[in-house]
C-alpha cells in the first residue's frame, strides 16, 4: 500500500527536507511492531533532527519525528495485538530510528506503551514528549519533596511545550506558578494555563554576581539551561530542587557548589528518553489525571506534514507557542 512520510537527507553538507511516498518494504527490518500512526508532535528536538542541527541524525534518508501515537497494525510481539491503542516517545525514535512524522512506523514492541483508556491518540500527541517530560519533571520535584505550600514554583521558558504544560500540571495540583517568558504576547496565555506570575526572561538571563542570592523558589521546572539555570540555583531556597529538562539557552553551566553546600539544593536530571516501561506507564496514568485536558487542548494548533519543515526552524528560533500536534493524515 505504501504510505507518506517527512524524508530529511543530507549531501554535500546540505540537508534538504521532503514528504515522500514510500513503501511498507522499506521500513526498518529489525523492529516487531507496525503501527498506523494517526498523530505526532513536534518538540524542539525534532526541529534539530529536521535541519540537520544537533548531530542526532547520523545516517539518511531518515524519517524524523520522535514521538507518535497510533493503532497497530501488524505484531510478532505478544504483548501487541492488531487494533491496540499505542503511544511511543524516546528511545532516539526519530534520531537514529526511523519516527512518527509518517503514516506508517515499525519499531520495537519494548519501546510501546499501551495508550490509557481516557486519552485519545489526538490528546496522547497534544502532551508528547514535552508533556511527558514535563510530568516526569514534577513526579521528581514531588519524590524529592516539594509541596503546594512551600511557596512558588519556577518554570523556564514557560511558553513552550515543557513549559506550557508543566504550568498547566501544577496549577491543576495547587501549586504557585511563576512562568519565565521573554515574549510580552505570551502572558495572557500563560495565565491562562494556571500562571500566577510572569517573570521577564531579562531578569534570569544574566550571571548572577553573588553565589547565593535571595532564597525565591520551593522548586524549578528549567526547560533553558546556561546562564538561567545557574541564576536559578542561586535564589532556589533550602532544600528545594531544580528540575533540568532542557537546554535550549545552552548545553554549559557556570556556577559554584555553594548553593548544594550551604543550601542543600538538589539538581535533579530529567531524562526521559530511556525511562523503564513500568516508570512510563506510571507517567501515562498520571498525565490522565492530573493534567486539565481542555486546558491543553486550547493551546493545540494541528498541522499536517507539509507544515512541519517551517514550523521546525521556527520552534528552533523561539517562535512557537504551545503545542504543534502532526496529523500525519491530513
Amino acid at each position: 500500500m505504501g504510505f507518506k512520510a517527512i524524508v530529511v537527507n543530507k549531501a554535500e553538507d546540505i540537508v534538504t527536507q521532503s514528504v515522500k511516498q514510500l513503501e511498507d518494504k522499506q521500513l526498518p527490518a529489525d523492529g516487531d511492531v507496525t503501527i498506523a500512526i494517526e498523530y505526532s508532535s513536534l518538540n524542539y528536538k525534532d526541529g534539530l533532527c529536521l535541519t540537520g542541527n544537533g548531530g542526532l541524525v547520523r545516517d539518511y534518508p531518515h524519517i524524523p519525528g520522535i514521538d507518535f501515537a497510533g493503532t497497530v497494525e501488524s505484531s510478532s510481539d505478544e504483548r501487541f495485538q492488531a487494533g491496540d491503542k499505542v503511544v511511543l516517545t524516546g528511545w532516539r525514535v526519530g534520531e537514529v530510528w526511523w519516527g512518527g512524522f509518517s503514516q506508517k512506523a515499525k519499531v520495537k514492541g519494548d519501546w510501546l506503551v499501551h495508550l490509557p483508556k481516557s486519552l485519545d491518540a489526538q490528546q496522547a500527541m497534544a502532551i508528547g514528549t514535552a508533556g511527558f517530560a514535563a510530568m516526569l519533571a514534577i513526579d521528581k520535584l514531588e519524590q524529592n519533596g516539594l509541596k503546594p505550600d512551600q511557596g512558588e514554583v519556577l518554570v523556564t521558558g514557560a511558553a513552550g511545550g515543557v513549559g506550557s504544560i508543566a504550568t498547566a500540571i501544577l496549577a491543576n495540583l495547587g501549586y504557585s506558578v511563576a512562568a519565565v517568558t521573554g515574549r510580552e504576547d505570551t502572558s495572557a496565555y500563560l495565565k491562562s494555563l494556571g500562571a500566577t506570575r510572569i517573570v521577564a526572561r531579562s531578569d534570569l538571563n544574566e550571571p548572577s554576581k553573588r553565589p547565593l542570592e535571595s532564597e525565591t523558589w520551593a522548586g524549578c521546572i528549567d526547560a533553558v539551561g546556561g546562564v538561567m539555570l545557574a541564576r536559578v540555583l542561586t535564589q532556589t531556597k533550602y532544600g528545594g530542587a531544580v528540575a533540568a529538562v532542557g537546554l535550549a539557552g545552552g548545553a554549559g553551566l557556570q556556577t559554584t557548589v555553594i548553593p548544594f553546600l550551604l543550601r542543600g539544593v538538589n539538581l535533579l536530571g530529567i531524562d526521559s528518553v530511556l525511562l523503564p516501561t513500568e516508570q512510563r506507564l506510571s507517567i501515562w496514568q498520571r498525565l490522565a489525571t492530573d493534567l486539565p485536558l481542555e486546558k491543553l487542548m486550547k493551546t493545540v494548533e494541528i498541522v499536517g506534514l507539509e507544515s512541519v519543515v517551517n514550523l521546525g526552524k521556527d520552534i528552533l528560533k523561539g517562535n512557537v507557542k504551545g503545542r504543534i500536534v502532526v496529523d500525519v493524515n491530513a
